[in-house]
């Protein structure tokens, strides 16, 4: 009981601040004779020296589409009365010129909690403010001390109108400008200067998904304006960010070069299957897709095109000329004999040099430096040289052989004794052995059979025609498949080449691949 009494006695005699009725009292001798329209200075000759600085808080939104950033701050106005220098170190408070008391007066009163609108405040507003009323702050109480100090952090939400440059999107970095001023007070009656000369206060920001702050330096700016010969002081705050890329290169680069891959493999479909086409249609309506994706995030501006666009369009170029060269495949794979004919340019490139380029080759055709140089006559001749030695061939000259034999008396052959191998010029019949009467007498018979075997030499040469013009025929509409197989081949690899320089230019012009 004895410890308790003489904490009570130590506690009686320590000296306690009556707040009630000496609060009020000071608030009615302070107020009664304040006029919030005057400017709180010693001389009105002297500008009044504004302390401001700006704590970031949150980037909440960058709308690239309407150009305007939206962020949760803490606005820092440190007023100061130049008269009192000392106070400058005193950063989120001002001094006021007409509140100044004594504590030892009132009480022991040393601060007051004020209603704005009850004081003189600059009207320091943001120039480039985009926001429906203008000026985005929450009016909070300001702390007057009893030296004239106050202190008046009023949070708010700002949207301030924002230069977008998506030169580099999704790689690039943005420079957002916070202009802040007096609205109606010229330099020579309000001076703003920056409270922190590094900027704006970073110690309390949140961290972005989308955007990764930099920095945010603070500058001092007097400018002229046309309308009016003073000077206006403004402080400008530029923020600096820059976007996190992870989730813009798993979402859209990896897709895209995953469906520009699927393009480069059309190109291994045979032509056969009927998809080849198919593919390359809707493999350009995917990047369509994606690039309508991409555009709807930017502002419609023609200042620059986006990193990502340029890839993108590159990309459904090579989409849209795949899908060109693959009908041209097509009709190349499907040309038929009777119709069209090869002319002697696309022998010479899709038959000899570009196979030979991309190391192709033909079953039974070796396609070497050698065969490519020779000329169309050597080929025509190898041609005939190789017609000549043909057994239907041969049998063809027997027409001119049967000519200069003469007739064979009582010869028992037959039209149905002629076979394949021509049975009729066997030796049944002996040149040395025919009597002249007997000569005279078959002479009727035997120029029959001479016109019989006529018929079927001329049979023979049709026939023989015939198989001659299907064996080139064949061969023709093999040329082709085979100049339709070398124009995918040679696709495949300037598109692949074409696909890798156009990703690796890409990544290798942005100033920064991957941000997480």
């Amino acid at each position: 009981m004895a410890p308790m009494l003489a904490a009570l006695a130590l506690l009686a005699l320590i000296p306690v601040s009556e707040q009630g009725p000496h609060e009020k009292r000071l608030l009615n001798a302070l107020l009664n004779s304040y006029n919030t329209l005057e400017r709180p200075v010693a001389n009105e000759s002297d500008p009044l020296e504004v302390k401001f600085g700006l704590t970031l808080q949150q980037i909440i939104d960058v709308d690239e589409k309407n150009q305007i950033l939206t962020t949760n701050v803490w606005l820092n106005l440190d007023e100061k009365n130049q008269l009192l220098i000392t106070n400058i170190w005193l950063s989120l408070e001002w001094n006021d010129y007409n509140l100044r008391w004594n504590d030892s007066d009132y009480g022991g009163v040393k601060d007051l909690r004020i209603t704005p609108n009850k004081l003189w405040k600059p009207d320091v507003l943001m120039y480039n403010s985009a926001d429906e009323g203008f000026d985005g702050t929450y009016q909070t109480n300001v702390v007057v001390r009893n030296n004239g100090s106050c202190l008046y952090v009023p949070p708010g939400i700002f949207k301030s109108t924002c230069k977008i440059d998506i030169t580099w999107f999704p790689f690039d970095d943005q420079h957002c400008d916070m202009k802040f001023g007096s609205w109606t007070y010229d330099g020579n009656q309000l001076d703003l200067v920056l409270k922190d000369e590094a900027g704006g206060d970073l110690s309390d920001f949140i961290t972005n998904g989308e955007w990764y702050l930099i920095g945010m330096p603070g500058k001092k700016n007097t400018i002229t304006y046309a309308c009016c010969p003073e000077p206006y002081v403004d402080v400008t705050f530029t923020i600096m960010i820059r976007r996190r890329t992870l989730y813009y290169f798993f979402n859209l680069i990896v897709p895209c070069v995953l469906i520009s891959s699927m393009a480069l493999l059309g190109f291994t479909l045979p032509p056969d299957s009927g998809e080849k086409l198919t593919l390359g249609v809707t493999i350009l309506l995917s990047l369509t897709v994606f690039l309508n994706l991409v555009a709807e995030t930017l502002p419609q501006v023609s200042d620059a095109i986006p990193l990502l666009g340029t890839y993108f369009n590159c990309i459904m170029f090579m989409v849209a000329s795949s899908v060109v060269l693959t009908v041209v495949v097509l009709n190349y794979h499907h040309r038929t004999a009777d119709i069209h004919e090869m002319p002697q340019w696309i022998k010479t490139v899709f038959l000899q040099w570009l196979p030979w380029i991309l190391r192709m080759s033909r079953p039974g055709k070796k396609i070497t430096r050698k065969t490519i140089m020779m000329s169309n006559r050597m080929r025509e001749l190898e041609l005939k040289e190789r017609s000549s030695k043909s057994l239907l061939a041969n049998v063809l000259d027997i027409d001119d052989d049967f000519r200069h034999v003469p007739p064979p008396p009582n010869s028992t052959a037959s039209t149905g004794n002629l076979g394949p191998g021509c049975s009729i010029f066997r030796t049944d019949f002996r040149r040395s052995f025919v009597r002249p009467s007997t000569m005279e007498d078959v002479g009727g018979g035997l120029g029959s059979h001479h016109r019989e075997l006529h018929l079927i030499l001329r049979e023979l040469q049709f026939i023989t025609a015939r198989m001659k013009k299907a064996d080139e025929e064949a061969e023709l509409i093999s040329d082709w498949k085979f100049a339709a197989m070398v124009v995918d081949r040679f696709c495949l690899f300037v598109f692949t080449l074409f696909t890798i320089i156009a990703t690796v230019a890409v990544l290798l012009s942005a100033p920064h691949i991957i941000v997480q």
